[in-house]
């Protein structure tokens, strides 16, 4: 795998039902290497610090063969990288080779996945579509949260290196239990994952803990 692009945004403001919103979903490519904190990406913009940034999402990785899926449901629609809100476009990445708790080295850093992104309204204001979170939903192209095991930095053309290899189950996998519409058993294997993310175990409990 390979990083195509490294993004960060600067905050945006809309209004959505009459209230302001800031984001910081618009994140275009930089043409610095980035530098992968405890918590975050250094100069980037973390607005809604409750579902995104943290040790558990300290950075965003959406796959860069993902695009050509989008741009035939938006033909229109220019997508530069970083559209999906990524801080790292990575070429070859697929949910489905990717477990949670697996680590992988990305230029002076080592990562652990440890869920998927699960899509929250402002992704419309990029897309000028009320649709989107839907479309996303539907796609199975979630894109990879981690969380930084050693801190560096990471340019445009690092290799994305496995570096050791979890019995867990995927990213894909878990991706499709927090949204399917009938219960999976092995959501008890990932709410014990000690790796997934503490957001993604709870959301896990609040939709399926009375099946347990």
């Amino acid at each position: 795998m390979k990083i195509i692009s490294t993004n960060i945004a600067e905050p945006k403001t809309f209004v959505w039902n009459g209230k302001k919103v800031t984001t910081g979903l618009f994140k275009y490519a930089v043409n610095s290497p980035i530098f992968l904190g405890d918590e975050d990406v250094d100069n980037d913009h973390v607005i809604d610090r409750q579902h995104h940034g943290g040790v558990d999402k300290a950075c965003y990785l959406y796959s860069a063969d993902h695009y050509k899926y989008w741009q035939k449901l938006y033909p229109e629609l220019e997508l530069p990288w970083g559209m999906f809100g990524e801080n790292l476009t990575v070429e070859g990445l697929h949910e489905a080779d990717v477990n949670i708790g697996d680590i992988y080295k990305i230029g002076e850093t080592l990562v652990q996945a440890t869920q998927p992104r699960q899509p929250c309204f402002k992704l419309q204001f990029r897309f000028n579509d009320k649709e989107i979170v839907r479309k996303f939903v539907d796609s199975g192209f979630s894109g990879v949260y981690v969380r930084v095991l050693k801190k560096g930095k990471i340019k445009a053309s690092d290799s994305m290196t496995l570096i050791e290899k979890k019995e867990a189950l995927s990213i894909q996998k878990v991706y499709e239990m927090l949204y399917a519409s009938e219960f999976d058993p092995t959501v008890g294997q990932a709410v014990n994952d000690p790796f997934i993310a503490a957001s993604c175990k709870r959301d896990l409990l609040k939709r399926w803990g009375d099946n347990l």
